[in-house]
């Protein structure tokens, strides 16, 4: 009997749990022995990958940059081996008011600015760094830290953020420039905000497979996935994606630009953030 690939994912909502089940449903009927486990947060998961407890990982950016730190000072290795279309060439931006008198990037400096969790890419790690590259140190930074350990996949914090833009207790705020579009379609931000700074692009969620996984089906299988199968299209819709695409390491440079120079992991992929406990 093949032994059974066996994937981690952070179960950020209860929909990860329809998502896998179909997907573990669709993989079996393709003749391939799989199933997965939910943790509660990314730390924990990227453990068990690297320990050999699971052979691969639904890891968000943060999680995929320790996992393979981790697995070099192990004398392991680890690949990113899948991403979402629309995973790839994501920016973060820094929104302001309509009426706020800050009109440029250089206008932050002295200002307060809002941002998500502690440990979100999109909402804290990568647009506070690119501020710093830009030039812009003296601000007030307002973190929102909802849905610690979950690396921004749960967007409380990032909302939160936004909220307290609107309600002008800050004067900007940090958010991937996806969710500056839908906080402004919900009514969460008002119309007419404007971005003032704008980071380069980015990726961001990668299926992280380790050395030990029995079998390279998986990732032959979820890249075979069709959109117009009509079993597929409900899974992938909740995913959101519409294909899977090869994965990559290359768009991760500026996340690890900012993990170093705030201390967040070491270069062994050890926890060295003080303010950060999932």
């Amino acid at each position: 009997m093949p032994e059974t690939l066996l994937m981690g994912a952070v179960a950020y909502d209860p929909k990860v749990v329809t998502i896998w089940e179909g997907f573990r449903r669709w993989l079996a009927g393709n003749g391939l022995a799989f199933d997965f486990v939910l943790y509660s947060h990314y730390e924990r998961q990227v453990d068990d990958l690297v320990d050999g407890r699971i052979h691969a990982a639904w890891n968000s950016p943060l999680a995929a940059l320790r996992a393979e730190r981790l697995a070099r000072a192990r004398g392991r290795s680890v690949t990113a081996a899948l991403m979402r279309d629309t995973d790839r060439d994501l920016t973060s931006v820094v929104v302001v008011r309509e009426d706020s008198e800050i009109t440029s990037v250089a206008d932050l400096e002295g200002a307060t600015v809002a941002v998500g969790a502690v440990d979100s890419p999109q909402a804290t790690l990568i647009p506070l760094a690119h501020l710093r590259s830009v030039g812009v140190r003296d601000i007030t930074v307002r973190r929102f830290d909802v849905g610690v350990g979950l690396h921004g996949d749960h967007i409380g914090g990032e909302r939160d953020a936004a909220r307290a833009l609107a309600a002008g207790r800050v004067d900007a705020a940090c958010m991937i420039d996806g969710n500056h579009l839908l906080f402004t379609k919900e009514g969460t931000l008002p119309a007419g905000t404007r971005i003032v700074a704008q980071t380069p692009p980015y990726d961001h969620c990668t299926m992280t497979l380790a050395d030990n996984a029995p079998s390279e089906r998986f990732v032959e299988l979820l890249l075979a996935m069709s959109y117009e199968d009509p079993e597929v299209r409900p899974l992938l819709d909740l995913e959101g994606l519409r294909v899977w695409r090869e994965g990559r390491t290359s768009g991760y440079g500026q996340l690890a630009d900012a993990v170093d120079q705030v201390g967040f992991y070491d270069a062994e992929g050890r926890v060295t953030a003080a303010e950060y406990a999932p």
